[in-house]
This record gives structure tokens, sequence and C-alpha cells, in this order.
């Protein structure tokens, strides 16, 4: 503080001596041309016209040297103004900014110190690895900042710049994680650094993602058409609740009548803007979790083959001559989270045992079988198209047994920051759905009170609605295929034409979403690389 104000008068200071130096030089100018012509006058008597000539061209020099001397000092009292602006302004605003960065700077050193020490604040070295130290930060750092988004409004000033601040000081980390790459200088090719191609593909991307969540929850910072009835309200105040387990929720409450028809499309158009970001944010989070290595310990405790992993009921189902996924969807109980958490995991369970199986052809090994290649290829097909369809169906469904080991003995940093910000990135992408279904179902009751109480349908084709996982068994058109379950070639509904013009908006408005999506589906589909291989080569 001493320097900084010590650089301040020195400044100050230099300022006035300039602005004296200017008005003494023109003093002395103006004595000098005075002198002058007071001796041109004495010398000159002898002609009368040019004493007169003489005698006006003192006029002029006396206004003009009257001139100088206001508008001098017009300049020196403006100069003051602004030295004094300037002081008031160095008073005020450089203590309060000087604290904020301060505290700013200890805030970033706690956050780096953690990471350094892998969260064991001892010193003892009994810390988790980098990658994740670096998961867990970003992970508990959204769970802080949009924890309680349970409204469709923005997000306040702070929490918006604390979440940019914060998120830009983590994936700062992937700035510095390169690889060699061959280059050309001349006649001769030399090895030159580079950001590694996963994170310079998906960073941007995500932070596009990121952005456009934000953007999503300001554009309902003008609407006035529903509000919210808090929890503890009395129950006449309160409007039907989409899920009545969620009481900590706020309800959403329309007028008697319902939305207007622009509400309800504003509303449908935002939908759809937050499905794609669902979808590509899913997207590159099962991207990311394919490429990661399969920790030995998760392997050591499968079975030894798919049937006692899946069960005699389901494994029959999966191996029947002719096989429907949403015929098998159909006969399972999915009442509840956790029944479909099970489910997911005995299905990923049995793809890498029967993964393993078409690598490890060693008939000494434990993991050998009767079952051909070509039949357990098939198994295979079969159980990763039902684990994308759950995937699809239920979004907010807690990880599973093999991703969260994945994550804990995962040790590459780069996918350990992909993958956490994704995760994180479509979690808060399926809270914002969840908050729209909100408040469009409490407009489809408002408009028909006898729907009370009932599923309503979708409002896009082929993507069933979220409260699915209520249901006790899944019905879906025997028709419908895997991409229209995934949506990913567009979602569109014959009988609907303004969402299909807001998803023709979409793609016009934000090309390189579109990009994101096409650059992401058309990589390996999810589980692609559930084999016991280890992570792609080393790079240096």
């Amino acid at each position: 503080m001493m320097v900084q104000e010590q650089e301040h008068n020195s400044h100050i200071h230099g300022l006035r001596s300039r602005l004296f130096i200017h008005i003494k030089g023109i003093h002395v100018h103006d004595h000098s041309s005075l002198a002058a012509a007071r001796h041109h006058h004495s010398s000159s008597f002898t002609d009368v016209d040019e004493i007169e000539t003489t005698n006006d061209l003192e006029e002029q020099n006396e206004v003009a040297t009257i001139n100088q001397l206001k508008q001098t000092s017009t300049e020196s009292t403006q100069i003051s103004l602004k030295i004094d602006s300037v002081n008031n302004m160095d008073s005020k605003s450089t203590p309060s900014g000087t604290m904020e960065k301060n505290a700013e700077m200890e805030q970033m050193k706690e956050k780096f110190a953690k990471l350094l020490l892998g969260e064991d604040m001892s010193g003892g070295g009994k810390g988790v690895s980098s990658a994740l130290a670096l998961s867990n930060a970003i992970t508990n750092l959204a769970a802080s900042v949009f924890g309680e988004q349970w409204r469709l409004e923005p997000m306040s000033p702070q929490r918006k710049a604390r979440w940019r601040r914060e998120i830009g000081w983590l994936l700062s980390v992937t700035d510095h994680i390169v690889e060699f790459v061959a280059k050309k200088q001349g006649n001769i090719e030399i090895m030159v650094t580079q950001q590694r191609n996963d994170l310079h593909l998906n960073i941007p991307a995500l932070r596009k993602l990121d952005g456009m969540l934000i953007d999503c929850l300001d554009n309902f910072k003008d609407q006035s058409e529903f509000t919210y009835v808090s929890r503890d309200a009395p129950d006449s105040e309160k409007g039907p609740k989409r899920k009545e387990e969620k009481w900590w929720l706020p309800t959403a409450k329309v007028p008697t009548n319902g939305l207007s028809e622009t509400a309800r499309k504003f509303l449908q158009y935002q939908k759809d803007c937050v499905n794609q970001v669902l979808k590509a944010a899913m997207a590159i989070n099962a991207q990311v979790l394919a490429e990661m290595q399969i920790p030995e310990n998760y392997i050591e405790s499968l079975p030894k083959n798919g049937r006692a992993s899946l069960g005699d009921s389901i494994y029959k189902s999966i191996t029947v001559e002719f096989f429907d996924p949403d015929q098998f969807l159909s006969t399972m109980d999915l009442s509840s989270e956790h029944k479909i958490l099970d489910l997911k995991n005995r299905i990923e369970a049995s793809i890498v045992i029967w993964k393993r199986k078409m690598v490890q052809k060693d008939g000494k090994s434990g993991w050998g079988s009767a079952v051909s290649i070509e039949k357990r290829e098939q198994f295979e097909d079969r159980a990763e198209t039902i684990l994308l369809i759950i995937k699809q169906r239920f979004p907010g469904i807690p990880q599973s047994s093999l991703e969260i080991s994945k994550i804990q003995y995962n040790r590459d940093v780069g996918h350990a920051i992909l993958e956490s910000y994704s995760r994180i990135l479509e979690s808060l992408a399926y809270t914002v759905l969840s908050r729209i279904e909100d408040v469009l179902y409490a407009d489809q009751v408002a408009r028909s009170p006898t729907q009370d109480g009932k599923k309503r349908s979708p409002l896009i084709s082929g993507t069933p609605p979220l409260e699915d996982r209520d249901r006790t068994s899944v019905d879906a058109p025997s028709a419908m295929t895997l991409s229209d379950f995934m949506g990913w070639e567009g979602e569109h509904n014959d009988n609907d034409e303004d969402l299909v013009e807001a998803t023709e908006e979409i793609t016009k408005q934000d090309s390189k979403l579109s990009g994101i999506l096409n650059s992401v589906v058309t990589r390996k589909t999810y589980l692609d690389n559930l084999v016991g291989s280890r992570s792609p080569t080393s790079r240096h």
C-alpha cells in the first residue's frame, strides 16, 4: 500500500509540475512580446502610419495574451478537478478493491493447497490422487453453487461470479496438460508440445454448454406468469405437485386458466434447448468413462459368467432368439431408483465379463465358456442397447458401481476433469429440465383439472417423461428404435409444428452445439471400451 501511495503521489506531483511549467512558459512568451512591441513603439516616432500599425499590433497581442491566460486557467482548473477526482476514487475504491483481490487470492491458495495435499490437511501423504482431488473439487463446487437451484430464476450475481471464477481456476490445469506432435519446420520435422487433443476439443465444448445453461436460467428473469409457493405454505395455497416425494421443493403455481400460449411456447423452447445440452453432456461423459481403465479390484469382484451376474430370469430374456429391448424393459420392475440402479449394475457387469471373454482366448483361463464368440457379441450388443435406453430414460439416476470405481481409481487428470465437469453439467441440465416439467405439469392440470394425478404425455416425441422413474413398468411404442430413444438425429413431433420450428431455431442459433453433438455422437458408443485393456497410450 505504501508503494502504491508513493507512486500515486509522484504521478500527481509530475502533473502539477508540467502544468506549472506550461503556465510559466506562456507568461515568459507574453512578457517578451510586450517588451519588443514597446521598443518598436519608442523607435518609430517619425512615421504616423507605423505608429498606428504598432498600436494595433500591441492591442492584438494583449487580447491574444488575455485569451491564452483564460484558456490556461480553465485547463488548469480541469486538471485540478481530475486530480481531486483521482484522489477521491483512490481513497474510496482502492482499499476495498485491494481487499477483494486479497480475499480471492487467499481463497485460490486454499483451494490449490487442498489439491496439492490430496485433501489430507495433516500433510502426512495419505491424501487421494491429484485426479480424484480435482474431481472432488469440481463436484463440491457445483454442489455449493447449484445445490439450491430449486426455481426457474437467474442465478444471483455473486453465485454466478463465484462459479465462473472458481471453475476457471480448476480448469486452468488443463492448459498445462500437453502432448508431443510432429510439426514441419522448413525441411525438417520437429516435435512440439500442444494441449492434449481430447482436452482441446471437449473443454471449449463443455464451457459452451455451461454458458447455455446459465443463459437459459437468465431467460426467466422477466417472466411473471408463474410463481412459486413455499413448502411451508398451507396446502390450500399450494397447487398440484408432480413428484410428491420431493417435498422440499417449492410448488409451481400458474394462473387459474393456465399459462398463455406465448409462455407455453417459451417454456417448450427452453425445454428443448436444455434437452440438447443434456444429451451433449451425457455423450461426453459416457465417452470419457469409456476411455477410463477398469480397476482390477472391480474385475476381481465380478462373477465368472454373465448368467451369474444377471440372474436366470434376466439372462433368459436377453439371450432369446428374437429380442426386443422395449419388451424387455416392460417386464422389469423399475418402480424405484434403487431397482433401476441395480439393473444397471448387473448389465454393466455382464458386459465387462463378455468382453473380457472375447479378448482372453486362453482356454486355461477361468473365464472360459462354451458360448461361442458370435453369440457373446450378440448378447453384449443387446445389453449395451438396454444400458443406453436406461441412461437416456433416467438421466438423474446415481452413478453405477463401475462408474464410481473408475472415478475413484483413475489417475489421468485430464479424464478426471472432463468426467466431473460433464457430469455436473448433466446434473444441472437435468435439474433445470425437471423444474420446467414442474411448471408445465401445473399448467396442464390448470387447463384440465381431471388430469391431476395422471401422467401427462411427453412434450417431445420419443423422449419418455422424467417421471417415468415412478412407474412400475415402462411402456414404449414397439416401433421406436434406439435412435428414437437417444434422439441423436433430432426429435420431432409431426403434430407439433411449433416445437419443430423451435428445434430448427436452436440449430440455426447455435451451430457450435450441433457440431458438439455430431462430433461426440460419431465416436464409439458408451462402454465400447469396457475391455480389460489399459488406458490410452501414455502421453509424454
